[in-house]
């Protein structure tokens, strides 16, 4: 069985299974499985809680990209968050929505053109899937807060250590 071991770029690097791999889990919800809807739009559209483990040797900063690629208008941006602190194991539910958090974190702007998390809010139909995407940094950004989806992948490039995901669905 193969299984990805990490994502540069857009170059994917394959390997068996390693021992340890970086994983990212949810107390929310099962990946694959449903996203309640409190995360959404039709609830308090919170940010849900996160963690992840057996981090790639090295990291010093992490980013959050959650995205949508089933909307109608290509793929739709939920959350742009980085220069997460290397100590970071787990984002706690609800993340405010400022630009910067307490512990040196930043958030950039949604395609709701929002600073911080906004939840699921497809049309109301087939049920759309959001991918938490975590990227393991060699060093923070450098970036100021309200950076794109955009501008986050083209600094990462060639910065990143190792690539987790979880996938969730919602449907209205």
């Amino acid at each position: 069985m193969l299984a990805l071991a990490s994502v540069c770029g857009d170059e994917a690097l394959w390997a068996g299974e390693p021992a340890t791999a970086f994983r990212l889990s949810s107390s929310a919800f099962d990946p694959g499985g449903q996203i309640p809807s409190r995360y959404g739009c039709d609830g308090a559209d919170q940010s849900p809680a996160l963690t992840w483990r057996d981090v790639p040797v090295g990291a010093k900063s992490f980013a959050l990209i959650v995205d949508d690629p089933d909307a109608p208008a290509g793929t739709w941006v939920h959350w742009v968050i980085y220069d997460l602190p290397a100590e970071t194991t787990a984002l706690p539910d609800a993340v405010v929505k400022n630009d910067s958090l307490p512990d040196g974190g930043k958030q950039g702007i949604n395609d709701f053109l929002k600073v911080g998390y906004n939840g699921p809010c497809p049309p109301p139909g087939k049920a759309h899937r959001y991918f938490f995407k975590l990227y393991a940094l060699d060093g923070p950004t450098g970036l100021k807060p309200r950076a794109t989806k955009a501008q986050l992948l083209r600094t990462i490039d060639g910065h990143v250590l190792g690539q987790t995901e979880m996938v969730g669905s919602y449907r209205r």
